[in-house]
């Protein structure tokens, strides 16, 4: 699919205007694409906490981490596609000057409608600029060789936005650049008001964010689950939920899966929740995804496993419903949210004799 921003982010290097080094480059918030490739084989490594995108890095034969600082290395040039929530984009920008080598160069690129002059005028605050380049309605634009911040107080400053801190009078950690990072989301909200009197057994959030429907389950049906399997494709969320949920297991055995639920699940359950995606980091519109979250659960309940489901009214979901389930009912609507209930079939008795 087309990236602009990424295709933007290299053109520097193709026409010339800035050098690649010798020394291995940090790729930030990473994606794969045409415009990557030819600089695959010149020392690139990736860092990217989206599970489908690191799949996708690696599938292209990357270097993928989750976590730059660990190994301590330092690089010459940071490229980075920065995120449109400004907090988050500014603590990356701080972030990137932490990793970079005395004398390295950060270049940045973002789509114009997705914050592309806040995030120029930022990272100048932050470093200066040496250059800006403007292309597939996009900006691209780099510092000069560095040494160091133009202002060291502001680096930290912006760094420790990223930092998990308490959202709802302390009832939750999050962070910035996470979805409906401060706040309950209304279709989870709605969702989790219609959810049945018992729930119990083996069970899984499907795209489970900073935890809030998994904290509503082990609060309700504390002593009737078992077992919650956590699944978010994001780790930056993926690691509050863990923060999250922990102190409220109480018997329940939790797992959390850093995990693209589009690809399949392996596991069997009575029951799950979700909130799907309809879009990607890459703000994308893929209401695909949501239809695929709903075969995926069909295919990992047990026979008269329940999927309790919360999404946008005007997304075309039903055919899919329909096709995975045997029992499909809405159960509740407001301010343009749908809940659903589905419960899997059981097989037929002639069936089940033929296999």
């Amino acid at each position: 699919m087309s990236d602009p921003a990424l295709d933007a982010l290299f053109l520097p290097f193709t026409s010339g205007q800035l050098p690649w080094p010798p020394a291995p480059v940090l790729f930030l918030r990473a994606r794969d694409g045409a415009a990557l490739r030819p600089f695959a084989s010149r020392g690139v490594v990736c860092e990217q906490s989206f599970k489908p995108f690191a799949q996708a890095l690696e599938q292209a034969r990357l270097e993928v981490v989750t976590d730059a600082a660990e190994d301590g290395r330092r690089y010459p040039l940071i490229l980075l596609l920065p995120p449109r929530q400004r907090e988050e984009a500014r603590a990356l920008f701080a972030r990137a000057l932490s990793l970079l080598a005395p004398g390295g160069r950060i270049v940045a690129s973002m789509a114009n409608n997705e914050g592309a002059k806040s995030g120029e005028s930022d990272l100048r605050q932050l470093a200066g600029l040496a250059g800006v380049l403007s292309k597939y309605h996009c900006r691209v634009f780099w510092t000069a060789p560095l040494d160091g911040p133009a202002d060291a107080g502001l680096q930290r400053q912006w760094q420790a936005l990223d930092a998990p801190r308490p959202i709802l009078g302390g009832s939750f950690v999050s962070r910035p650049g996470v979805f409906a990072w401060n706040r309950i989301d209304p279709a989870s909200q709605l969702l989790a008001g219609h959810l049945p009197p018992v729930l119990a057994g083996v069970g899984a959030d499907l795209g489970a964010g900073y935890g809030y429907l998994s904290a509503q389950l082990l609060q309700r049906y504390a002593g009737r689950i078992s077992a919650l399997d956590v699944y978010e494709a994001e780790a930056r969320a993926l690691q509050l939920a863990q923060a999250n949920l922990q102190p409220l297991a109480a018997g329940t055995t939790l797992e959390f899966l850093w995990h693209d639920v589009t690809a399949g699940l392996s596991r069997r359950y009575d029951f799950i929740v979700s909130n799907p995606p309809f879009h990607t980091p890459a703000r994308e519109d893929r209401p695909d995804i949501g239809r695929r979250f709903i075969a995926v659960a069909a295919e990992a309940l047990k026979p008269g496993g329940h999927l309790w489901l919360v999404a946008n009214r005007h997304l075309p979901y039903e055919q899919t419903l329909n096709e995975g389930f045997g029992q499909v009912r809405v159960v509740g609507e407001r301010d343009g949210f749908k809940v659903i209930e589905a419960i899997k079939a059981a097989p037929s008795r002639g069936r089940a004799a033929r296999a």
